[in-house]
């Protein structure tokens, strides 16, 4: 359900009244949140609290479900402001998620939205979800997609600095996108045609702007086309995401974080829902913060929600 102190669980219970949750949904959170949310909002929404280990088996139809962690009261809950309680039960609440779908009690989970900052008062090295999972599921190779209607971007490298991202240029970890990219959108889409981006201006035009794009890029491409995979590049970043959005292209490998999150929030923000690939589990995500400006006042939209949850069912049942 996310930090308590932001959208997280308003959405979850506006969603679940409107009836677009359509699968067997069983929430991770807090009991007093969710009360809370329901009281704050009249949303007069049921819910019905299951054991972590009987959750596939002691829902009750009609009633949201849900795994309570137990882990916040409600004096806790800070609408709207940092709260380190509130940072150290969104990370719990995921722990357990993982822990369950890495027992087979669910198929697949979706994340709504985190603090970072009130997370790390409880855990100083915390990165973010995908990192987080990546670890729990000892997972090393992995990345960040994140998927539109008609754009999907994943990356080399996420939260890192630039000069960082960079250095990660390299052809081992491109190829390793490249495939896992490959493995993740033949799930989604009929056909994976896969555009790599350039690093530099214009894919470095023959070394004229760095020479990372014919060093590193273009030998992951030439492999991976040698195993089968339908890619293209290194492609110059300044057209490739208006030729993707035109159906030349069914995603596009990015270099670094904002080289395919700006376009993407760009053309399809409300859109956009984010997948971690190479788990051994489902996961998917809201593309948005904690809003808490506008915390438990109704207004958010429930759109990306619905979009990240519809996702997750469609990969877990794509017999994969």
């Amino acid at each position: 359900m996310g930090d308590a102190c932001g959208v997280g669980p308003e959405l979850l219970l506006r969603a679940w009244k409107d009836g677009v949750l359509a699968a067997d949904l069983v929430a991770f959170g807090d009991l007093a949140a969710l009360q809370l949310a329901n009281e704050k909002l009249g949303l007069g929404v049921e819910i019905h609290v299951v054991d972590v280990a009987g959750a596939a088996n002691d829902r009750v139809e009609g009633k949201l479900n849900l795994v309570d962690l137990g882990v916040l009261s409600g004096d806790e809950i800070t609408i709207g402001e940092v709260s380190p309680a509130c940072g150290e039960a969104a990370v719990r609440y995921v722990q357990a998620a993982v822990s369950s779908a890495l027992d087979g009690g669910i198929d697949g989970f979706c994340t709504l939205p985190i603090n970072k900052e009130a997370s790390r008062h409880a855990f100083p090295d915390f990165e973010g979800h995908t990192e987080l999972i990546a670890g729990i599921c000892g997972v090393r190779n992995y990345t960040m997609m994140l998927a539109g209607p008609d754009l999907i971007c994943t990356h080399v490298s996420t939260h890192v600095p630039l000069s960082e991202a960079i250095e990660r240029v390299k052809t081992a970890r491109i190829l390793e996108v490249v495939r896992l990219t490959h493995e993740t959108v033949r799930r989604l889409r009929p056909q994976v045609r896969i555009a790599v981006a350039g690093l530099n201006p214009h894919a470095g035009e023959h070394g004229a702007f760095g020479d990372e794009d014919a060093a590193e890029i273009l030998p992951a491409v030439e492999q991976a086309r040698a195993e089968g995979i339908d890619a293209f590049g290194p492609v110059p970043p300044d057209t490739l995401f208006m030729k993707a959005v035109a159906g030349d292209y069914d995603a596009v490998v990015c270099m670094y974080h904002d080289q395919g999150h700006i376009p993407m929030k760009l053309h399809g923000f409300a859109d956009a829902v984010n997948v971690t690939v190479g788990l051994p589990i489902i996961r998917t995500s809201v593309d948005h913060g904690t809003a808490f400006d506008i915390a438990y006042q109704g207004v958010a939209s429930t759109q990306n929600l619905v979009n990240a949850f519809e996702m997750a069912v469609q990969l877990a049942g794509s017999g994969d």
